[in-house]
C-alpha cells in the first residue's frame, strides 16, 4: 500500500495499549528485512532514517526504496526523519515524500527548542505530517552528535512544551541512551508515569538497543507508543555479513552476504514487534 503517516498507527498503539516499533534503516536490504517482518507479523511499522544517513545517499534515494517496498505490503508503512538537526532538514524531508518529522532542538536551550520546533510543526501541518520531538535530553551518541548530558524530562515542562509547540508526539528521556550500553541502564518508569499524566500525545522511547525486553514492555503498559531501535539492526546486519565472509573470504558476491545480513535483521525486527505487541494490529 502507499506510505502513510505515523500519526494514525500511533494513536491507535495509545489506544490499544501497545507500541509501533521504529526501525532505522541504511540500505535497501534493510529496507526489505523491515517491511518483510512487518509483512509476516501483520504489523504497521515505521522506518527511519537520521541526518547522517541521507546525507550519505541522499532524501530521494531512501524515498525511493521505502516506496518500493512499501507498495509490495498489505501493513501500514510509514517513513520518518529521525533527530532532524534542523528546520532547513525537516523542510527537505518533507518535500521529498516522508510521511513523518522528528525535529531534535534538545540539545537548544528551552525557548529556542520551543521556537524550532513550534516553526517545523507550522510547516508540516498544512501537509498533515505529524511532528515528533524531544524534551530532556536522551544521552550518548546519536548519528553524529553526542552529548554526555541526559537530563530527564519534566512532566510540567513536557505539558507546557507540547502545548506551546502544537507536537504530535514527545520524545521523552527517562534514562535510556542513544548507541551501545555499558551497563545496565536505569529506566525511571516512574517517571514515564507521572509524564503521561501530564500529557495526552503519545511518548516516544529512544535508546531502546540495548534495553531489555521486560524493560521496554514495561515502558508500553506506562504510555509508549513508539520504540526506536537503531544500534542492534546494524550490528545485525554486520554480523551477517561477517558470518559469511569468515566462513569463505572468496566470496565476492554482494547479494550472498547481504543476504545473511537481510535475514539477521527481519528476525531482529520480528523479535521487537513481539515485545511491542504489534502483532496482527496491521490490518
Amino acid at each position: 500500500m502507499p506510505l502513510v503517516t505515523s500519526k494514525g498507527m500511533l494513536l491507535d498503539a495509545q489506544k490499544g495499549n501497545y507500541a509501533v516499533g521504529a526501525f532505522n534503516v541504511e540500505n535497501m536490504e534493510m529496507v526489505m528485512a523491515v517491511v518483510e517482518a512487518a509483512q509476516e507479523m501483520q504489523s504497521p511499522v515505521i522506518l527511519q532514517t537520521t541526518p547522517s544517513t541521507v546525507r550519505y545517499a541522499g532524501f530521494n534515494l531512501y524515498y525511493a526504496n521505502v516506496k518500493a517496498v512499501a507498495e509490495r505490503a498489505t501493513v501500514p508503512v510509514a517513513l520518518h526523519l529521525d533527530h532532524g538537526s534542523s528546520f532547513e532538514l525537516a523542510v527537505q524531508a518533507l518535500r521529498e515524500g516522508y510521511t513523518s518529522i522528528m525535529i531534535d532542538g534538545s540539545q537548544l536551550p528551552w525557548e529556542e527548542n520551543t521556537g524550532l520546533t513550534r516553526r517545523v510543526v507550522e510547516t508540516c501541518r498544512p501537509c498533515r505530517v505529524p511532528v515528533e520531538a524531544e524534551l530532556g535530553c536522551v544521552g550518548g551518541k546519536e548519528d553524529d552528535r553526542s552529548s554526555r548530558n541526559s537530563g530527564l524530562t519534566s512532566p510540567a515542562q513536557a505539558a507546557e512544551f507540547v502545548e506551546k509547540t502544537g507536537i504530535d508526539f514527545l520524545a521523552v528521556a527517562i534514562g535510556t541512551s542513544h548507541g551501545v550500553y555499558k551497563g545496565a541502564p536505569r529506566i525511571r518508569l516512574d517517571l514515564l508515569g507521572e509524564i503521561k499524566k501530564y500529557v495526552s500525545v503519545p511518548l516516544v522511547l529512544h535508546g531502546t538497543s540495548g534495553v531489555e525486553d521486560e524493560v521496554v514492555r514495561s515502558c508500553i503498559q506506562e504510555g509508549i507508543c513508539k520504540v526506536n531501535y537503531a544500534t542492534d539492526l546494524r550490528i545485525a546486519f554486520s554480523d551477517g555479513i561477517k558470518r559469511i565472509l569468515n566462513e569463505d573470504s572468496s566470496v565476492i558476491d554482494p547479494k550472498i552476504y547481504g543476504k545473511m545480513g537481510k535475514e539477521l535483521v527481519k528476525r531482529y525486527v520480528q523479535d521487537k514487534i513481539w515485545v511491542c505487541k504489534s502483532s496482527g494490529r496491521g490490518f
